[in-house]
């Protein structure tokens, strides 16, 4: 017998195959998104049925799940049950939520560019779209639902944060799995745009890593500023524990709910140590130098840990070791970048382009505490209650001011000390490039060309298979 069915084209075949790529990435912010609410529906059902006197009925429980899942992601919340009827705000993010959905966001984008057996491929930057707009498409079934009730979400605030929320832990995971996009990478035509190509990759990463680990850094030392301040006022901060409930499950809520701000507590620590501080209500200063215009503050066990009011003096200054640390660790994995053999000047870097990506390791590093500060801070109400925690613009200008004058000297010496005893490189000579206009490449939104994305993997190659490169 005949086959008489159609066979599809090579280009049907190719639409069918991008079509489940997309579908796969769309699963996987679904997926992202999922989880989350999950986990967080888990805990506060749990809560609501351990707690003696519930409130309202599983729709109100389920209505703070959306409410929390929202605020993770930085969106404000408005409390409408206020003494004085005005409808109060509330900007303060959990850090230790927003950890979960930009973990869960992650993880997503990069296993959806993993490479699979049987599974079509899309391009990197196309991938992480899809994956964001499957999470988005959640988020918005979320904020509708989170409307209503008396504490519920802002919606110009989740149409203008939890985009930028998803987009930035998107583009993480797709940098992790697919490498440094070309954005960050030389764009010129020019005989050795190639060569320039391969070795700008792994400074925009050596750049990323060393500014990650200084915002790590600075929240470590203000997580240990924290400790020891709570350390040293434990009654307080036990009574204050004590005083917020006298149930089991009420004690455990307000312990979970310290849990999940002890982040946010480690970057005002931090925001300490740099000088710009924080604020503890409206008109209040707390920093190294002093505090003053405490207002009455809420009882609240962390709150314990925050300085009395008076000039600072020593004790307080020395606070300014936790953002020197992150300086030294900056300036350590730089020059650890700018010679990864020690002993050998072959696969290293030119003081110049050390100083160059230890200063734009700076720049991350200021870039992602004032994130972590924009996120950690924020209003608890109005009046008194309008602004706590640290002034994200301040808190970043300093972690970028801190890690460059202190990383900069700290990577060219751990550059030097590396390099000791090295053999000079040899004299290249240099060849004239050839005259006229330089015309820049076109950009393209796939693979061929200069793609958005320069695979991990061929540059890995390049780099073993040239010792020498740069």
């Amino acid at each position: 017998m005949t086959d008489l069915a159609p066979s599809l084209s090579p280009r049907h075949q190719a639409q069918g195959a991008r079509s489940a790529a997309v579908v796969a990435a769309l699963a996987s912010g679904f997926l992202a998104a999922g989880l989350g609410l999950g986990f967080l529906a888990v805990l506060v059902l749990l809560l609501w049925i351990t707690s003696p006197y519930p409130d309202s009925g599983p729709g109100g429980a389920l209505h703070i799940v959306a409410d929390l899942w929202l605020l993770a992601h930085g969106a404000d919340l408005v409390r409408t049950e206020t003494r004085t009827g005005t409808p109060a705000p509330v900007g303060l993010t959990p850090l230790l939520l927003t950890a979960l959905p930009v973990f869960l966001l992650h993880r997503g984008a990069r296993d959806a560019l993993t490479p699979q057996d049987g599974r079509p491929q899309l391009a990197p930057l196309a991938t992480g779209a899809w994956v964001a707009c499957g999470y988005l498409a959640v988020a918005a079934g979320v904020t509708g639902y989170a409307l209503g009730g008396p504490l519920h979400a802002a919606p110009p605030s989740v149409a203008a944060v939890v985009p930028l929320t998803v987009a930035a832990a998107t583009a993480a995971g797709v940098w992790s799995a697919a490498g440094t996009p070309a954005v960050l990478l030389p764009r010129r035509w020019h005989p050795g745009a190639a060569d320039a190509r391969a070795g700008a990759a792994p400074r925009a990463e050596a750049a990323a890593r060393a500014g990650a680990a200084g915002v790590f850094a600075l929240l470590g030392g203000g997580a240990l500023l924290c400790a020891v301040a709570l350390v040293a006022h434990a009654a307080v901060a036990q009574e204050h524990f004590l005083s917020l409930s006298t149930t089991v499950s009420g004690r455990f809520g307000v312990f979970l709910l310290a849990l999940a701000l002890l982040p946010n507590a480690a970057m005002w620590a931090a925001a300490y140590g740099l000088g710009p501080g924080f604020a503890v209500g409206a008109g209040s200063t707390v920093t190294p130098l002093g505090a003053a215009d405490y207002p009455v503050q809420p009882v609240f066990p962390l709150l314990a840990a925050v300085p009395g009011e008076g000039p600072g003096g020593p004790l307080t200054w020395a606070a300014a070791a936790v953002p020197a640390v992150a300086g030294i660790v900056v300036g350590c994995l730089s020059g650890r970048a700018a010679a990864p053999v020690a002993g050998e000047r072959e696969p290293s870097w030119r003081w110049w382009p050390t100083v160059w990506v230890t200063a734009l390791a700076a720049l991350g590093c200021g870039a992602g505490t004032a994130a972590v500060a924009w996120l950690a801070g924020g209003p608890l109400g109005t009046e008194t209650l309008a602004a706590f925690g640290p002034v994200w613009w301040q808190a970043g200008g300093a972690a970028v001011a801190w890690t460059a004058v202190v990383g900069v000297p700290v990577a060219l010496t751990v550059r030097a000390v590396r390099l000791r005893g090295a053999a000079p490189l040899p004299v290249q000579t240099s060849v004239a490039a050839p005259r006229g206009r330089v015309r820049p490449r076109r950009w393209t939104w796939g693979r061929q060309g200069w793609p958005l994305w320069e695979p991990r993997s061929r540059l890995a190659e390049e780099w073993e298979e040239e010792p020498g490169g740069d």
